[in-house]
């Protein structure tokens, strides 16, 4: 959940609950900046014409060769329908649960085995100080983009988005863990942005 209320959330600082009351508010990215086509995939999930492939969804899919993968796992055209995401809100959960069960790469954990203490870190993990926690989850799901990159705002309202819903479902704070273990700010990412094809958002 904290994951898709950072990611989906229409909250601001004076907003009637607060910022993180507002999970679930948008389905897709109001404001893309670009098309997300990647043609060095053109001919495994080659871009449709006309067609954006913009962040939608829970856990927003972005770019072709994304959409190409989850739809083939869901046996949905999204590839040249990527619109279906945001119409319809089963599909919408479909993929964003896919995402969250799969790994990116072979050889690596999905963010479910990470959160349920099934991953257990190679001593390459450990030394990119990747540990079992939420941290590691973010590190699966957006890599550096959020990242190794120190204490940024955008990893912090994931990490804050989460103790809300904490908080909401009567859980204690301390089930988290320590800071170290829900953040990801030193964790060098699974699949750094510059390798083609490994971009998770």
């Amino acid at each position: 959940l904290g994951h898709v209320g950072s990611k989906t959330s229409c909250g601001y600082g004076v907003a009637t609950g607060g910022p993180f009351a507002w999970g679930l508010c948008y389905n897709k990215e109001m404001s893309p900046s670009q098309s997300y086509c990647d043609d060095s995939f053109k001919y495994t999930y080659p871009c449709s014409p006309g067609v954006d492939y913009y962040g939608r969804g829970a856990l927003p899919i972005y770019w072709n060769y994304n959409y190409g993968t989850t739809g083939e796992a869901l046996k949905v055209d999204l590839l040249n329908h990527p619109e279906y995401i945001e119409q319809n809100a089963t599909l919408a959960f479909q993929a964003a649960i896919w995402r969250w069960m799969t790994p990116i790469k072979k050889g690596q954990p999905s963010a479910h085995q990470v959160f349920v203490g099934d991953w257990k870190p190679t001593k390459n993990d450990t030394l990119s100080k990747r540990v079992p926690g939420f941290g590691t989850t973010m590190n699966i799901l957006y890599g550096d983009l959020v990242c190794g990159k120190g204490e940024i705002d955008e990893m912090n309202d994931i990490i804050s988005h989460y103790l809300y819903y904490l908080d909401l479902m009567g859980v204690g704070r301390e089930q988290a863990g320590p800071h170290e273990v829900l953040s990801c700010a030193e964790q060098k990412a699974f699949n750094p942005s510059s390798s083609s094809g490994t971009a998770s958002s």
